[in-house]
C-alpha cells in the first residue's frame, strides 16, 4: 500500500523528540525519488511499514522514511 509516488513533495513530521532523527529532519520538505519494499510489516503487523519512501532535500540529502514521518507538503 503506497501513500505517496516518486514526485510528490512531503514534508517529514517525527514528533518524537527523541528520534534520533528529530533534529536533522523534522518539518524539513523533499521530493519522493524512490519507493522501495521490504517485510518490515511481517514485524510489525501493519503492511504501510512494508513500503520505504526516499526522500531528496533541498540540500541533496537523500533518506528513507516509513509512511508515518511523512505528510504531503504545504
Amino acid at each position: 500500500m503506497q501513500r505517496f509516488t516518486e514526485g510528490d513533495r512531503v514534508r517529514i513530521d517525527i514528533p518524537d523528540q527523541d528520534d534520533p532523527d528529530h533534529d536533522r529532519f523534522h518539518r524539513k520538505q523533499g521530493v519522493v525519488t524512490g519507493v522501495l519494499n521490504d517485510d518490515a510489516g511481517d514485524e510489525t503487523g501493519d503492511i504501510r511499514d512494508n513500503v520505504l519512501y526516499r526522500i531528496e532535500l533541498a540540500d541533496g540529502t537523500e533518506m528513507d522514511f516509513r509512511w508515518r514521518d511523512l505528510r504531503p507538503a504545504e
